[in-house]
């Protein structure tokens, strides 16, 4: 047994069901305009319009409201957030793809692993050797610095830290370091 605002339930739902496939194919035309032709997006806006209405169907006023423009303001509407979330994902300003392979850090076990192989190719040179590559290469100072810290000439310096690298390359290529060569 079906009551009177059963049959008035399903007749409003009806109703909105054949006003709104009666829209369908303009509201599709209109929402591809918007969309620049994406038909995926655009077939993706007109079923949720369609289901908004479909779902508001009581609610709404099918009768004496043309709901051909609520359907086209509700459509413009999604268009609208669709829009923001989409800008929302574009980064903005300068990320670090645009800096190449600049920002990318190296891996610290390889750090570890480097400086463990480094200590030990030190470890094989006088300590006379060591002190000047240390000086010159690892803090940077200049070998007339270096030469007056020691206590021997600028000329000296330069030997024996051109001797340790030397020693340090043979050394760190013979444990299998390719890159030591250069």
């Amino acid at each position: 047994m079906r009551g009177p605002l059963i049959d008035e339930h399903r007749a409003c739902r009806t109703t909105a069901i054949e006003l709104c496939l009666a829209e369908r194919d303009s509201l599709r035309r209109y929402v591809i305009s918007l969309l620049d032709r994406d038909t995926h997006a655009a077939d993706d806006v007109v079923q949720e319009t369609l289901l908004r209405a479909w779902q508001l169907a009581e609610r709404l006023d099918w009768q004496d409201r043309p709901i051909r423009m609520w359907l086209f303001r509700v459509a413009r509407n999604l268009v609208v957030d669709l829009h923001r979330r989409d800008s929302r994902s574009i980064p903005v300003g300068i990320g670090p793809a645009d800096f190449g392979d600049a920002l990318v850090a190296p891996d610290p076990a390889d750090q570890v692993t480097e400086r463990r192989l480094l200590v030990d190719a030190l470890r094989q040179l006088s300590p006379a050797h060591r002190e000047a590559v240390v000086r010159v290469h690892l803090l940077g100072h200049p070998g007339e610095e270096v030469a007056d810290a020691l206590g021997v000439p600028v000329g000296t310096v330069k030997s024996r830290t051109h001797n340790g690298v030397r020693t340090m390359r043979a050394e760190l290529l013979r444990r299998g370091c390719h890159g030591a060569a250069a």
